[in-house]
């Protein structure tokens, strides 16, 4: 083959002729990324980190002004029969304090019985609260509530008549990532046997299917463990690691399958096994080389949208691509060279037999036929369906995730519940922070009395309660506000409270900080700012996008039609994760109980993962048609070569994501399950209507206008889409041989 200039060809003959460097130095660097990140740990963002605006600063300086030593946690006692006042109950919770009492870290045990217990026994006189808090000054809180729950369970073991269960900060904390934890391993021991399945029936052979699921693993692997030492610099989401599996499996297996896939294709066609390894890092690995760098870029806009939450999702999804793209590039091609046709090894019979053929999707093929025949119909009326479907999007509400979305088959979970409905009247409050030289001053505290009268005269505000940090510079004020927190009537208080009571009260006095903070504060802040930033991040994806296409295919229609068909998956995504999360549809099904809100961050999260995705097929599609037209065919001619040879790659590639993202779909956290519903309806639907029906009817329609370049762009570099092919390089084939290697295909 001649020499190329092409990096990824480069790469790919060095890897060649180097497999063991290549492979050794990649098990090297994918261990000790995982010994190193295993050592250090992970560090995860506060609560306070979290947030963003008015809010943010508002927690900010109440976790300075009231450094956390305690947390607080609750014990129910709880009878079906009788009441609080009885023996037998009064028995159960003078244990519970006894056994608390005695036990390590736990502070300030208050029976319901006591004096100044008020509000701890319910208005049907059959549930008690034992409140006492656990100490957090070794900042061990999750660990030092360990043995306080265990108290817990041997009061519930002595008194099993009664109802006896705990729910606090720490407990509640502890569980839920446990929960996390949990899903996250259920997320990766099932997609890996369904990845493996599906890579089955798209090579047919066990070895061939190996491959990609290896790259994809190790690479998730090692992008996990490099996480550890930069969070210690740059606090991360507790949700990024399965962020990360979710984008690295997908990515992984994709760059792996075309790659192999297109060696496989170039020794059915009678390549040796040197030039069609060559010949796929020159084609496939550049085509893996643009989408990964397209990706990143996508996944770079979330820097842009202002919050520690984005910063950490898009440096693990950069950096997780860019560990597939090297692995792609490096250890892949030196694992096909070792291997050979023995890549074909541990066929699987009967797929075996169904791949017998020229590799082209038979039921693409006719599909594609169809909508060439009539590309302006076939356009209108999958181009109508995506409008449709993403017509609900007008409607979205989004609101952060709250006690109201954690998994309710979580045992704490259902402690809560039981002691809301016990317990009822408590709304949830706003809090307004105020910061002076000294709150106990009398302009400041006839603020604080101002701001009551004007509570008590409002319909959507509560009485209101104050607290005093011990140093005297902060004043928290705690308001029970109307609506559920998130609601129109949450948002009215809000508003007032914003726009017109705190103004006239603390705004007036020079020198005095007042911000408000809470549920309700915090999702308005958090959206503000998300929409405030939305625009820079779409132009900053994609003008990127248009770039990096504007040169890899010289032609400025491409890159627009590639940016609109991808806003239109993404659009479609978003009416349908409308649907299901927020107006309750398939609630039953998929386990969950709509909280009438989509999760804030998901959809500039799904904006730009999406619109990444998506570029992979689009990149991968047209550099086939684009090898096709450079080669003299008509571009009607090369989009049907083109998209009929990559059909089935292609489909086999988006089956593994759409199966990854549904697995996600699973999961008790209602985040995890509107990830997945969003990820993998978009690549259906991009996968489908926009690469089967909506690229190749446009194209079509748009003839040799596909490849339009103005005379003042013509200094662009040109790329080759196709190297050259010398009579020698082929290697002679017996009929029976290709048919064989075609089973790899």
């Amino acid at each position: 083959m001649q020499p190329t200039r092409n990096l990824a060809a480069r790469a790919g003959r060095w890897s060649a002729q180097h497999r063991r460097k290549a492979v050794l130095g990649w098990l090297a660097f994918v261990i000790a990324a995982v010994m190193i990140g295993g050592s250090m740990g992970t560090q995860l963002l506060e609560g306070s980190d979290e947030g963003v605006g008015e809010s943010q600063r508002a927690d900010r300086a109440y976790d300075k002004a009231f450094p956390k030593e305690t947390s607080d946690e609750t014990v129910l006692v709880q009878t079906r029969e009788g009441t609080a006042r009885d023996p037998e109950f009064r028995a159960a919770v003078a244990d519970v304090t006894q056994r608390l009492e005695g036990t390590k870290h736990v502070e300030q045990v208050q029976s319901p019985y006591a004096g100044e217990a008020e509000g701890t026994i319910s208005r049907d006189g059959r549930s008690a609260l034992v409140n006492f808090k656990v100490d957090d000054r070794d900042d061990e809180g999750s660990d030092n509530v360990v043995a306080a729950l265990a108290a817990v369970k041997g009061a519930q073991r002595a008194h099993s008549d009664l109802r006896i269960e705990q729910f606090g900060e720490e407990s509640s904390d502890r569980a839920l990532s446990k929960s996390f934890e949990d899903d996250f391993q259920q997320a990766e021991y099932t997609s890996l046997p369904v990845t493996l399945l599906i890579l089955l029936i798209a090579f047919g052979a066990l070895v061939a299917a190996a491959v990609p699921l290896i790259l994809a693993v190790t690479a998730v692997a090692a992008t996990i463990g490099l996480i550890g030492p930069i969070s210690q610099l740059f606090p991360v989401s507790e949700s990024i690691n399965s962020v990360v599996l979710l984008i690295g499996l997908a990515v992984g297996v994709d760059y792996a399958m075309f790659y192999l896939r297109r060696e496989r294709e170039e020794r059915a066609a009678g390549r040796s096994e040197q030039a069609a390894l060559e010949a796929a890092a020159a084609t496939s690995g550049r085509a893996v080389l643009i989408s990964g760098l397209t990706v990143m870029v996508a996944m770079a806009g979330m820097y842009l949208a202002g919050s520690s939450t984005f910063s950490s999702f898009a440096t693990g999804t950069i950096l997780v691509v860019a560990v597939a793209v090297i692995g792609s590039l490096t250890v892949l091609p030196a694992l096909l060279s070792k291997l050979g046709d023995r890549v074909d090894k541990g066929r699987v019979p009967f797929v075996h037999r169904l791949k017998r053929g020229t590799g082209e999707s038979r039921v693409w093929s006719a599909i594609l036929d169809r909508v060439l025949r009539r590309p302006l119909v076939s356009a209108l009326a999958a181009t109508a369906l995506m409008l449709a479907l993403a017509a609900p999007v007008i409607g979205m509400k989004t609101a952060l995730p709250g006690l109201d979305t954690l998994p309710r088959e979580l045992e704490v979970m259902r402690t809560y519940d039981r002691i809301q409905a016990a317990f009822p009247g408590d709304q949830i409050p706003a809090d307004v922070v105020v910061e002076a030289g000294d709150v106990r001053s009398g302009e400041v505290q006839a603020a604080i009395a101002e701001l009551e009268r004007s509570t008590a005269n409002s319909d959507l505000l509560g009485p209101p309660s104050t607290e005093v940090s011990p140093d005297g510079l902060l004043a928290n004020i705690s308001i029970p506000i109307a609506g559920d927190g998130t609601n129109d009537r949450s948002n009215a208080a809000l508003a007032e409270l914003r726009e017109e009571i705190v103004p006239t009260t603390f705004g007036q006095i020079e020198g005095v900080e007042a911000n408000v903070t809470g549920v309700t504060a915090g999702t308005e802040d958090f959206n503000s700012a998300t929409n405030s930033r939305l625009p820079y991040v779409f132009a900053f994806v994609l003008t990127a996008a248009f770039a990096l296409l504007l040169v890899t295919f010289r032609s400025v229609v491409i890159p627009l039609k590639a940016i609109v068909l991808n806003l239109l998956s993404v659009g479609a995504a978003y009416g349908l994760l409308t649907l299901v999360f927020q107006h309750g549809w398939f609630e039953s099904l998929l386990g969950f109980t709509s909280t009438g809100a989509v999760t804030s961050w998901l959809p500039l999260f799904l904006f730009v993962v999406l619109f990444g995705l998506s570029m992979d097929y689009h990149v991968f599609i047209l550099t086939r048609v684009r090898e096709a037209f450079d080669r003299g065919m008509s571009t009607e001619q090369a989009v049907t070569s083109g998209i009929k040879s990559t059909a089935g790659v292609v489909t086999s590639a988006a089956l593994v994501m759409v199966a990854v993202f549904s697995i996600f779909a699973t999961l008790s956290s209602i985040e995890f399950k509107q990830m997945g519903v969003g990820l993998a309806s978009a690549i259906l639907i991009d996968a489908t209507l926009v690469r089967g029906v909506l690229l190749p009817a446009t194209m079509k329609l748009l003839g040799d206008w596909n490849w339009y370049l103005p005379r003042w762009l013509e200094w662009l570099p040109q790329v080759s889409h196709e190297p050259p092919v010398r009579d020698e390089e082929l290697a002679p084939v017996e009929q029976d041989d290709r048919e064989r290697e075609l089973v790899g295909v």
